[in-house]
């Protein structure tokens, strides 16, 4: 192998690294492996990042050059750290490593070669948000009515449509059919559309994220100066978190490193993001993708105790899987706590127990920042922020926004108090705004026009809300008379029935129609409404009901509450991963809530229990899980089962604490 030229720093000139001591056993096999194939299942815990850093200077010392290494990873944090700790251990300028994200490596090369795409050296990046709006106007130009259509996805649902399409390597009638099926009589279009945004985009030299990858793709199969470029160039391919790649990415690699020098670390059992395009094939059939593969296995834990890791494991043993992917977690710590099952009526009683719990620990030296709540979903944390609101315990959501803040969760509640005040323009502005051509201007003039069309004509409102003399914009009368007839609707419903029934009406009205146009995650979206119907019959009168939800979100909105503060921390599972807390609570572990209900009926049930190990693999030193018996998150009360995920963990991995309604324990 070629050495350093002098105008380099060499590895030779700092003193030598001694890997076994620096090393356990497991990492030293995989930091010195023999140059090949090498898949390194890094467990969770375990020192993965200090294995990838120690193999860069390995491979330096063997004379290999820093500029024929590639080091992809999933954020640039994750390579600028790597990249830092490499010069930190060798002392070899950052500058010499190909090191970064899949995306900016992508955008390096097509720089270089993407002539032969018909791109120029000076392409533009298009964000999101602009590439979205540029797929809208692509529309617009082709079909000026299909957005007008109520019954067709918007721009921002077809971006994902495509964007999940192109990241898959699948066509666009099947991710359609298997992943957006209420779109399937829109598929012929949407592809049109497709179309015709590729040609604009380079047209005008402009790419979107997935371009930077589909086109990196296209450049190894198709231009074999550039393949030849790349497979000359990186000579060994270290890639982190493999188990999160795509088929894009695992065929870049797979090109590139035709060699076979490719070590790719990451852990299947954390496989979390499948639903949003990662493969768990692409790990699990590496070694078939690339003959010869030696598989090293990284199981000593550094972060958790031994009673965690115990039921950590119990979780994986269920797993039906090839045994030599099998990995049985070890920690170096002593024995701490045994995991504790709460098991409590409810929801509300779960928030209640929780806090007690949170508030003894502080009281042993805990600072609230050393304690996360991790979920399955966002709705299944409702009853938590309602309790920490009302007793002033400061909390951040590391998710995402707090529940009665989001924005279809105040886009319903706006509708709810329009009709119990129809003198709330501020309601009616909210919801008015989303129609087609309203903005806050045309909203207070139409608000304006309908109170004096009730004085002149001395109608009511839900008349009023269907009169010729409103004339609201010609792009949004077919949606305004779907609302108004959802307005009229909940207006019946306020008079007669429990606020349950009502806020139901108002989920299943307009609102649903919209939604599921306008958001691509609607199914969850949807969730939350439900629980906000589950809310609505703790209440029996509408006006009680919505003076509480203006006073939750007032306690929960009235501040901005920092990462960097001395706060709770909740958090869904997904958000959680590469986190880790001294202590942490699991809560809603109940069949249909964790699992969920749609995992379950999908037949989904092995990436949820990945998911489940993850959410454990985050404690170091305690874990509570809890189990509401009462669940009732779209209608009456109704009893739940244990997760069937704790049913398959042997009952002495934990010890069952009974809660009593008085104190708590």
């Amino acid at each position: 192998m070629e050495t350093f030229n002098d105008k380099t720093a060499k590895l030779q000139d700092f003193c030598p690294i001694d890997y076994k001591s620096s090393l356990n056993s497991e990492q030293f096999k995989a930091v010195t492996a023999e140059p090949g194939p090498a898949l390194v299942l890094a467990g969770a815990g375990s020192g993965k990042t200090r294995a990838l850093t120690y193999r860069v200077a390995w491979l330096l010392e063997q004379g290999v050059r820093p500029w024929n290494i590639l080091l992809l990873t999933f954020t640039n944090k994750a390579a600028r750290e790597m990249v830092h700790r490499v010069e930190d251990l060798t002392g070899i300028e950052k500058g010499q490593f190909w090191g970064g994200t899949f995306h900016s490596i992508g955008q390096r090369i097509l720089r270089i070669h993407g002539e032969s795409l018909g791109l120029e050296r000076n392409f533009t990046i298009m964000d999101q948000g602009e590439a979205e709006t540029f797929l809208k106007d692509t529309i617009t130009g082709l079909d000026g009515s299909f957005l007008k259509d109520k019954e067709n996805p918007k721009a921002k649902v077809i971006s994902g449509i495509i964007s999940l399409a192109r990241n898959m390597q699948s066509g666009l009638k099947e991710t359609i059919e298997t992943r957006f099926s209420g779109f399937k009589n829109q598929a012929d279009s949407i592809g049109d559309f497709f179309e015709a945004y590729t040609k604009r985009k380079r047209a005008q030299q402009l790419v979107d994220f997935d371009d930077l990858l589909v086109l990196w793709l296209d450049l190894l199969r198709n231009d074999s100066v550039a393949a030849a470029y790349c497979q000359g160039k990186f000579q060994h391919l270290l890639v982190d978190e493999y188990q999160d790649t795509n088929k894009v990415q695992a065929d870049i690699v797979d090109m590139i490193g035709e060699h076979h020098r490719i070590m790719a670390v990451g852990d299947d059992a954390q496989c979390i993001y499948t639903w949003r395009g990662a493969s768990y094939d692409n790990i699990m059939n590496f070694p078939d993708r690339h003959p010869g593969t030696e598989i090293y296995k990284i199981e000593t834990n550094y972060r958790s105790t031994p009673q965690i890791l115990g039921l950590a494991n119990s979780v994986l043993g269920a797993q039906s899987i090839n045994p030599a992917y099998r990995k049985e977690l070890r920690s170096v710590r002593e024995r701490r706590e045994i995991p504790y099952l709460l098991q409590v009526m409810d929801g509300r009683q779960q928030a209640r127990v929780i806090i007690r719990r949170v508030d003894a620990l502080i009281e042993e030296g805990l600072r609230l920042s050393d304690i996360a709540i991790l979920y399955r979903a966002h709705y299944q944390a409702l009853d938590l922020q309602i309790e920490l609101s009302r007793q002033g315990i400061p909390f951040v959501i590391t998710s995402g926004v707090r529940f009665f803040e989001q924005a279809h969760i105040r886009d319903l509640v706006a509708q709810l108090r329009f009709i119990v005040n129809p003198g709330d323009i501020a309601a009616f502005s909210r919801f008015t705004c989303l129609l087609p051509k309203v903005g806050e201007k045309t909203a207070a003039k139409l608000f304006k026009k309908l109170h004096q069309i009730v004085l002149n004509e001395k109608i009511d409102f839900s008349q009023a809300l269907f009169s010729k003399n409103l004339n609201p914009p010609a792009a949004a009368r077919e949606n305004w008379e779907d609302l108004a007839n959802t307005l009229v609707e909940i207006e019946a419903a306020a008079r007669t029935r429990l606020p349950q029934e009502t806020v139901r009406i108002a989920v299943e009205g307009w609102y649903e129609s919209y939604g599921r146009n306008h958001f691509a995650n609607w199914t969850s979206r949807q969730d939350d409404l439900n629980t906000l119907i589950s809310f609505a019959a703790r209440f029996e009168d509408m006006n009680e009901l919505l003076a509480h939800l203006m006073l939750l979100s007032s306690e929960t909105g009235n501040r901005s509450v920092e990462m960097t503060e001395d706060c709770l921390r909740l958090t869904t599972v997904h958000q959680a991963k590469g986190l880790e807390y001294p202590v942490v609570f699991i809560i809603g572990l109940a069949d249909g809530l964790f699992p969920l209900r749609r995992a379950i009926e999908e037949d989904n049930l092995e990436e949820e229990r990945r998911l489940f190990y993850v959410a454990v693999t985050r404690a170091r030193d305690e874990l509570y899980l809890s189990y509401p018996m009462i669940g009732n998150q779209a209608g009456g009360p109704m009893r739940l089962r244990p997760s069937r995920f704790l049913e398959e963990i042997p009952e002495d991995r934990y010890e069952i604490l009974q809660v009593r309604p008085a104190t708590g324990w």
